[in-house]
């Protein structure tokens, strides 16, 4: 199906359409979800680690963009066209000329690929561009688009993948295409992939940068990225590593310093790396983004690393090296004098404060150091209270505590000793069933938490089944499973 183009006037008469089409949609929402992979969309980009600051996008980009079908006329609105009109991915439809990574296209011709994680049948795919004169700082909408895809594929009804509807792989087919020869520079391809059966269609966008002068403009070859990931703090510093092979090269690669907390900004300290790469006098290395022209300058955001083949470099890896903040701490308040078992059960609770946010690791110890408690939870940079529950014997107990810090800065230990008084349970064990699977053999004693009951692991070569675990269909469960007593004894 070919779609006319549409004057820039007929765009005002969209907005009561994509009203009506958007209450329909909601009562019907595909089950189909897929995102175009290669070239990567914004929202894979994002999962990738080349974007930042993508909110829920980058953990689920198959669902990014489901909107009514029947683009132009339909589909997302504008201003929304990246996250599909969906709150939860509105990140996405941030709009400005170095916002998001560009992906270099070096040739008119391309392939277009997807991967699709609910495959339904599918009426077909098409990929709308950009026009020459497009704004890349104002909000992507129908006016920054030619409306007549340059590229369309049938999709006939079948389903993309070797395999039935609503399973999930790499699409089968590619996508042959041909960009517009007249097309250059930075660039959003809009990837439309319409589902035969429901009323949605996907829409991906694609940032690119088409450079399409031949495999290696210039003899200039893409080597790697520097990936701003993270923010830095004053004292940090990155470094770009340079390899010939499996060798680093001390004289290609380069490092500077994070002096002010401005530059600690993703963006920024991307842009002084590229920066201080540029200005090192090395003629076989550059870093930046190439413009119109084809020049390879650094932005404020995701720059790309080329090299000749004359330097030797075959890839760069970027390091960070951070420095603890000296303002972190994490407090442990409300550690009780004793807890109190009953038939050898009981409850670990305390509080933890801390100004960063952090993955806490809590493990209670008894005198012999084997674990009898264990939790893993996130807290924010607050005071939040924590329990774990515990399975052991009086006696004197130790409570462990590991926390990481979100960017990998800190890391705080705790160590607490603790009194459980009360009783004991019926048997001596080694691990909480599935606790310590792994580790399970003959004379192994676990204790099943389902019905507080000891069972013993059977000699070889039954043994093996005790390692067997499946938490949805285990029949070695031990005292549980269908056939627990081919691999268990009961104490």
């Amino acid at each position: 199906m070919n779609i006319a183009p549409l004057k820039s006037r007929a765009l005002m008469g969209y907005a009561s359409s994509l009203t009506l089409m958007a209450a329909m949609f909601t009562a019907q929402q595909a089950a189909a979800h897929g995102y175009m992979n290669s070239p990567p969309s914004r929202a894979y980009a994002c999962q990738q680690g080349l974007n930042i600051d993508c909110g829920q996008a980058q953990y689920e980009p198959q669902t990014v963009g489901e909107a009514p079908k029947g683009f132009p006329e339909f589909g997302p609105p504008d201003g929304k066209i990246a996250s599909g009109g969906h709150a939860s991915f509105g990140a996405l439809d941030a709009q400005s000329a170095n916002r998001w990574h560009l992906t270099e296209i070096k040739d008119h011709n391309i392939e277009f690929s997807w991967f699709y994680t609910a495959a339904h049948k599918s009426t077909g795919w098409q990929y709308f561009i950009t026009k020459s004169d497009w704004k890349p700082n104002e909000p992507i909408s129908r006016e920054s688009f030619e409306l007549t895809p340059f590229c369309q594929v049938d999709g006939g009804g079948g389903v993309p993948i070797d395999g039935a509807a609503g399973g999930n792989g790499q699409g089968k087919e590619k996508h042959s295409c041909s960009i517009p020869s007249d097309r250059s520079g930075h660039h959003i391809i809009l990837g439309v992939w319409t589902v035969d059966d429901t009323a949605a269609s996907f829409y991906d966008v694609v940032d690119v940068n088409i450079t399409a002068q031949g495999p290696d403009p210039d003899g200039w070859k893409n080597v790697g990225g520097i990936s701003q990931t993270q923010t830095l703090l004053p004292g940090d510093s990155v470094r770009a590593r340079a390899f010939t092979g499996s060798s680093e090269s001390a004289e290609y690669s380069f490092s500077v310093d994070i002096e002010k907390p401005e530059e600690g900004q993703p963006a920024n300290w991307s842009y002084k790396l590229a920066q201080a790469i540029n200005a090192a006098n090395k003629p076989l290395v550059r870093a930046g983004v190439r413009n119109e022209n084809g020049d390879i300058e650094p932005i404020k955001g995701a720059n790309t690393l080329y090299t000749k083949a004359e330097s030797g470099v075959t890839r760069y890896e970027m390091q960070t090296v951070m420095v603890q903040d000296p303002n972190a701490y994490m407090h442990v308040h409300d550690v009780a004098p004793e807890y109190v078992l009953e038939k050898g059960r009981g409850t670990v609770g305390f509080s933890v404060m801390s100004n960063k946010n952090i993955t806490l690791e809590a493990t209670v110890f008894n005198a012999a150091n084997k674990q009898v408690g264990y939790t893993k939870q996130t807290v924010n940079a607050t005071t939040a209270p924590v329990s774990l529950a515990v399975i052991s014997a009086p006696g004197e107990h130790f409570l462990k505590l590991i926390a990481t810090s979100e960017d990998g800065r800190e890391n705080f230990q705790e160590l607490k000793t603790l009194n459980l008084t009360g009783e004991g349970g019926a048997h001596e064990y080694d691990y909480v069933f599935p606790e310590g699977i792994a580790n399970y053999k003959a004379g192994t004693l676990v204790l099943q938490p389902k019905n507080d009951k000891v069972y013993e692991c059977q000699v070889f070569p039954n043994s093996g089944y005790c390692i067997q675990y499946n938490p949805n269909a285990n029949g070695f469960e031990p005292g549980i499973g269908a056939n627990w007593n081919m691999a268990w004894t009961e104490k």
